[in-house]
């Protein structure tokens, strides 16, 4: 087949404009910097950065070698109604700033994103309050009512954790809007890097490998621990690190769980660090094709057992479409698993406080 001249210029201008176009998409802001510099030696140190990517505890494929990338595709964009809800997810307006404690106190609000407050101290965990778990607008939208908070009804926050740097984690608006409020970040190793690209001060981030301690104040701790799973923005995965993290505050333990798969690491902390007051575990964006990075409801229900956990929140579910299961299939399978374990869950709304030990919300919202 031969071309013209005019039809090959031609070709040639569109394979330029969109090869420039892909560049300068890729170049914006909300997809952050991968480590460098000083942050990078560091990570080079890591023993669990190999083969230029940080590394599970078990070798850990983000899809399994069955799986049919056409037909995931096709999933994608023919999904089963109910994997979003056809009412108004329902929520508690919890003044957040008056907020009392005299224990740890609990706000989730929808998918991975929780406020904890203890005493005077003030946590926030993986907040993503811009509508959408996506950097391309008009994907991954929140379901209608999980958007009941606003950042300007947040208090000054001691110390924000970021788990990893999937969009559904760690949300560049919602990032920006918090920078003045937020007095410290604790991150996985190599969020940091994000993190200062966008504009936080970096004697502000603290970056933890799996298993490093620091020592808030003389009775605030922080532990980085193992997670199972992946990480990345654009093209490239495994720059930064992924974790879940223990806070040992005021008496209390604290399981603050990011994703993961299941494995032998949640007996490992469990044997290491608890029992725990409190675990918050994901449950929810599951899939047959990606078994490795997430867990199932049960496998949920038996990582909390593993971790000696008292009382199990699960987190992950509830507020984005990332899977094909209903959307609210991830607490009814849980419940019944959690059950045959005696193991207590808590169920709260939106910004229903969870009080340890003294209020537990227990009631089936989502049927409602």
């Amino acid at each position: 087949m031969k071309f013209s001249r005019r039809a090959f210029i031609a070709l040639s201008a569109f394979i330029t404009v969109s090869a420039t176009g892909s560049i300068l998409f890729m170049r914006q802001k909300f997809f952050g910097k991968n480590p460098f510099g000083l942050r990078l030696k560091r990570i080079l140190r890591s023993p669990h950065y190999k083969n230029d990517s940080f590394q599970n505890l078990s070798p850990t494929a983000v899809m399994r070698k069955e799986a049919s990338y056409m037909k995931m595709l096709q999933n994608t964009f023919s999904r089963p109604k109910d994997t979003k809800p056809s009412a108004v997810i329902p929520s508690v307006k919890t003044d957040l700033i008056n907020l009392k404690a005299d224990s740890p106190t609990i706000v989730w609000f929808g998918h991975s994103s929780y406020f904890i407050k203890s005493k005077d101290i003030t946590i926030l965990i993986d907040p993503v309050f811009s509508g959408a778990a996506s950097p391309v607008g008009g994907f991954v939208k929140s379901f209608n009512g999980t958007d009941a908070y606003k950042v300007g009804e947040f208090p000054a926050i001691d110390m924000m954790f970021l788990s990893h740097d999937h969009y559904d984690h760690l949300d560049y608006k919602t990032i920006l809007e918090f920078i003045p409020k937020v007095k410290k970040f604790y991150v996985s190793l190599g969020v940091g890097s994000h993190l200062e690209y966008w504009g936080v001060d970096p004697a502000k981030i603290v970056e933890l490998d799996w298993w490093d301690k620091h020592q808030v104040a003389g009775d605030i701790e922080i532990i980085a621990a193992p997670a199972r799973h992946f990480s990345g923005r654009s093209l490239t995965r495994g720059k930064t690190f992924w974790s879940a993290f223990i806070v040992n505050m005021h008496g209390y333990r604290l399981f603050l769980g990011g994703d993961s798969g299941y494995d032998t690491h949640f007996k490992e902390i469990g044997d290491k660090y608890g029992p725990f007051d409190i675990a918050m575990i994901e449950n929810g964006q599951y899939g047959e094709d990606w078994p490795y990075i997430h867990m199932f409801p049960e496998q949920t229900a038996q990582a909390a057992i593993d971790l000696n956990a008292r009382l199990l929140l699960p987190v992950h579910w509830a507020k984005f479409v990332l899977a094909n299961h209903r959307w609210y299939e991830p607490i009814e399978r849980l419940m019944p698993a959690a059950q045959k374990l005696n193991l207590p869950v808590t169920t709260p709304m939106i910004g229903e406080p969870v009080v340890l030990g003294e209020k537990y919300p227990e009631r089936a919202w989502w049927r409602v």
